[in-house]
């Protein structure tokens, strides 16, 4: 990231209310090189500590073309967006990576963090580096509601559970 647009900050020094993050302004997760990549918008993840590291955990329905980007890179980046490009977020959560060059299509520039790749017109970057991988699975449900709300065509998500390496707040 250009140093002069972001300032590094600790995960711990992040003020922003993340239910309203995830659950209001989503986040894009993106993951490859900045020739090869694909991003999807997600409101489905949280944030703890676990393992004395700080991480987050995201998920990823497998017909989703990021999942095989995720999957195949240590690093991801989770990029959070002001309001005026919520058409962007909607973009990319409608349209598949297979098909269309969802980067050219949002009006977004790639940019390189320290060990991944961000989208330039983010306003927060959050650094991923993957520690933990599974499946959900069905029979582990105690709510079983949940898997006729969420899932009726039996497309459980891939968890991922990632340390938060770094956190870059756009300046101004």
């Amino acid at each position: 990231m250009e140093p002069k647009n972001y300032k590094f900050i600790s995960p711990f020094e992040l003020d922003e209310n993340t239910f309203d993050l995830l659950d209001n302004q989503w986040m894009l997760i993106l993951a490859g090189s900045k020739e090869k990549h694909n991003s999807m918008t997600a409101s489905w993840g949280g944030f703890g500590i676990l393992w004395n590291k700080p991480v987050a955990f995201v998920f990823i329905r497998p017909q989703r073309y990021t999942l095989q980007f995720v999957e195949q890179n240590d690093y991801f980046t989770l990029n959070f967006f002001e309001e005026k490009w919520r058409s962007a977020l909607e973009l990319c959560g409608s349209k598949s990576g297979r098909d269309i060059d969802k980067t050219k299509a949002a009006g977004l520039t790639i940019a390189e963090s320290l060990k991944a790749i961000a989208f330039q017109e983010a306003r927060l970057v959050i650094e991923c580096r993957k520690l933990y991988i599974d499946d959900i699975k069905p029979e582990n449900f105690l709510d079983k509601e949940i898997i006729s709300k969420h899932y009726p065509k039996s497309d459980f998500h891939r968890l991922f559970i990632a340390e938060i390496t770094s956190v870059y707040k756009k300046e101004g």
